[in-house]
């Protein structure tokens, strides 16, 4: 026998954890900004902060909260780094709380005394959403839900997100929610169900559904329950009672045709729908029929979110037509459907009706050049005011660059343009980046990452950007930029007004990729949620996609 094999010792493998790329600290920065400053029952009892300093204080709390979990590696250095990464999502989500708790900051002198409404505020919320998921029974349930037997007691609005119903502790929420049923105005049952058996989930879904009957709301969350027709009908008696309602979320519901044709049945009137939100469903085109019937009866719709739903080019067409009512519309996200071409042309032709435009999320559409051109030639004269144009994935090349450029000229109120995942490669990068050479004065973020462009297309990115006040993210990623063409970026950036403090994570461009060589990646290609289909993450020990759901939990 070889006596080298004598001496053959296993290789062995370990996954650091810690320390996390930039691209995942940006990551966390840009999800922090988002919880901060979108709406949820937090910014309800505190108040909302605005998109800029929603931003400022997500990187004072990620810069914190990365040297506190940083040092506290240093005393582990053999381990993986997991409980650095626990300490940076505990900490990151207390310092979360306590900015919301704060509120937004006042920016203009008030005309009046500011009058303090905290105690009112306290009195009419009631949130056991906080701390860790839970499973509530009958006697924990009566504990839990003292308050609202109180006489007298003035709450208005409910939150039984993350707390998991048994029979038992329905059977006691429901008389006590049916004693204060007429003073409610908002209810979040969103994720209150987790994890039990669905005939004991659906049972649970009746009892909550029947006392709540006949309340007058303007807010009702029934998200993350996993609802598929059986859950909707379960919700008969409530969602018949609803001709008033001014926010719906239907959110990862499993809402297949058959139920998003019953919550269209069911719900008697969405005339005073303001919020209509349906994201990450399984909709399909049938499906989307039927939320179109409720989208065209909803004129005073402000917020449509619909992403996520396997909506095709018949389904596609259908929302595109319906939305035409919705002339109060300010935000529209459709991001990640089948819609392609004919459906990009349909929703061109409703685009110039919705005049208060504001936000919107068009991204992996599949509208290719034929479709964005459509859209982008009726947004130039109807949508200047847009301040978030998002149309990454769609198959644009440089030949449409042109035809885009003249829509984003147009768009001097932009804030935040998102054209990743395209093919502009040099020409058309260069295109783009003239027309926001000049004014765009409130631009914030621009991400062309993935789009094959090169030097050239780097410089005049760069330049573009590199003086415009108040500038927070270039993210040009994952390009083909040569190591003396980044080296070229980073000294316009240090020269202009922004700094290079400016300038996104470089770790995906590849110096040495070619823009003609555009196949398919072979196996190993990274997927969405930084993990790669072969099972090997990217360098984070999957980092990403354990700080993907971070949430702000109120202490117990």
């Amino acid at each position: 026998m070889d006596s080298t094999a004598l001496d053959f010792q296993p290789r062995t493998f370990s996954i650091k954890l810690w320390p996390p790329s930039e691209s995942t600290r940006l990551m966390l920065v840009e999800r922090m900004a988002k919880n901060l400053s979108t709406e949820s029952i937090f910014s309800r009892k505190y108040g909302i902060l605005g998109k800029e300093e929603a931003y400022e204080n997500a990187k004072r709390i990620e810069d914190k909260c990365f040297g506190s979990a940083d040092e506290h590696f240093k005393t582990e250095p053999d381990g993986d780094g997991s409980s650095a990464v626990q300490l940076y999502a505990k900490e990151t989500s207390k310092l979360m709380l306590e900015v919301l708790k704060k509120g937004p900051g006042i920016t203009t002198e008030p005309e009046a005394p500011v009058i303090d409404t905290s105690l009112e505020v306290a009195d009419t919320v009631f949130d056991i959403s906080g701390g860790a998921r839970a499973f509530i029974e009958a006697e924990e349930a009566k504990e839990l839900l003292s308050p609202l037997t109180k006489p007298g007691n003035s709450y208005k609005r409910i939150c039984f997100s993350n707390r998991s119903f048994g029979i038992g502790a329905a059977n006691v929420a429901g008389p006590i929610l049916e004693s204060i049923k007429t003073q409610l105005t908002e209810v979040d049952l969103s994720d209150f169900v987790a994890g039990r058996p669905e005939d004991e989930a659906l049972d649970v879904m009746r009892i909550f559904s029947k006392a709540l009957a006949g309340s007058v709301l303007r807010y009702l969350n029934i998200s993350e329950n996993a609802l598929g027709e059986k859950g909707v009908r379960a919700f008969t008696e409530l969602l018949k009672s609803q001709g008033g309602l001014e926010e719906l979320y239907v959110m990862n519901d499993g809402i297949s045709e058959e139920a998003a044709k019953a919550l269209s049945e069911l719900i008697p009137s969405t005339e005073k729908l303001k919020v209509l939100h349906f994201h990450n469903n399984m909709t399909g085109d049938e499906g989307a029929m039927s939320i179109a019937q409720m989208v065209k009866h909803s004129p005073n719709l402000e917020s449509f979110r619909c992403s996520a739903t396997r909506i095709g080019s018949d389904g596609g067409v259908a929302l595109a037509e319906a939305l035409g009512t919705c002339t109060h519309l300010k935000k529209l996200d459709i991001r990640d459907n089948l819609f392609g071409v004919e459906a990009g042309v349909a929703l061109s032709k409703t685009l110039p009706k919705l005049h208060d435009l504001v936000e919107l999320y068009l991204s992996d559409l599949n509208l290719e050049n034929e479709g964005m051109l459509a859209i982008t030639d009726v947004l130039k004269q109807s949508a200047p005011q847009l301040e978030i144009l998002e149309m990454a994935g769609n198959e644009i090349t440089a030949a449409a660059a042109k035809g885009l450029a003249e829509c984003l000229t147009a768009m001097q109120s932009l804030k935040k343009l998102t054209l990743a995942e395209n093919e502009l490669k040099d020409s058309g990068a260069v295109t783009v980046a003239q027309s926001l050479q000049e004014g765009h004065p409130d631009l914030k973020e621009l991400d062309v990452s993935t789009n094959m462009f090169q030097r050239s297309g780097a410089r005049c990115f760069a330049q573009a950007i590199a003086n415009k006040p108040g500038f927070v993210l270039l993210n040009i990623n994952a390009n083909f930029i040569s190591e003396e063409g980044v080296d070229e970026l980073k000294e316009i950036l240090k020269g202009g007004k922004n700094s290079l403090e400016v300038l996104g994570p470089l770790d995906e461009n590849d110096p040495e990729g070619d823009p003609e060589d555009d196949g398919e990646e072979e196996d190993g290609e990274d997927d969405e949620d930084g993990e790669e289909k072969d099972g090997h993450d990217n360098g984070d020990g999957g980092l990403g996609s354990k700080l993907q759901d971070l949430k702000v939990e109120e202490e117990n």
